[in-house]
């Protein structure tokens, strides 16, 4: 079983070979296997690492932690993590169950510009739920360049798979806001922005979409005497409105 998936598309010819390889792998295929036998809620932590990101990939860096310290009585998290940037790259690590994995592989990545591809994140989701258990993609982003019809039909697909897009929103971009909310919406989850300069507020809603992963609607009501987000994120998944 590979260590790693590459969701790249095939580089064209005469591409750097340079540009293909990243230390992202390298690390992956040194990640030690989870540990014991008992089964982990598995989430997809998915972030746009194009240029404008860089310094809110430090603080998913210092803070993803808190989805591991939040699952972990109930028994565990397996996230994989899933970025995209530059030209068309796009790739996913191998599951992982110890927070200091994740900040390992996360350190190794750069942010690089280029456009979002948030069609291929829900791509890939909608494939994992099809080998294994999957009930929540956690997407942070601030920017949105696709055709928002196509994502939308892609979010109603998860939502028909029973997993949810929690879908934090860096920034005020209209267009992103309205493609986000969209999204989380079809699939049943939860939309929330947040700013770079106010890291709690991040680390309330990582750990908020990891209750819900671990412990559904009543893993996630436990932490809504605390915390703001988890009752906003239990707010948004119990009283929708069709």
């Amino acid at each position: 079983m590979a260590d790693k998936k590459d969701l790249t598309r095939p580089p064209i010819a005469g591409a750097s070979p340079a540009s293909r390889i990243d230390s992202f792998l390298d690390d992956a295929k040194r990640l030690g296997p989870l540990a014991g036998n008992a089964p982990r809620a598995r989430l997809v932590f998915a972030l746009d690492a194009t240029m404008s990101r860089q310094p809110t990939w430090d603080l998913a860096c210092r803070v993803q932690g808190e989805m591991f310290a939040a699952a972990s009585a109930a028994g565990g998290l397996s996230v994989q993590l899933v970025y995209f940037r530059g030209f068309g790259e796009c790739r996913a690590s191998r599951w992982v169950a110890d927070p200091r994995a994740l900040t390992d592989l996360m350190t190794k990545i750069s942010c690089r510009g280029g456009q979002t591809q948030i069609a291929r994140v829900l791509r890939h989701v909608r494939t994992e739920a099809g080998q294994s258990p999957l009930k929540v993609l956690v997407y942070v982003g601030d920017a949105m360049e696709e055709p928002i019809d196509d994502l939308c039909a892609m979010a109603g697909e998860l939502g028909l798979l029973g997993i949810k897009a929690f879908m934090f929103h860096e920034g005020h971009d209209p267009d992103a806001a309205r493609a986000f909310q969209e999204i989380a919406r079809l699939s049943g989850g939860a939309y929330s922005r947040f700013d770079a300069g106010t890291p709690q507020v991040l680390s309330e809603l990582l750990r908020a979409a990891a209750a819900y992963a671990t412990g559904g609607v009543a893993g996630l009501a436990e932490l809504t005497a605390g915390s703001a987000q988890a009752r906003g994120l239990l707010t948004a998944i119990t009283e929708r409105k069709p």
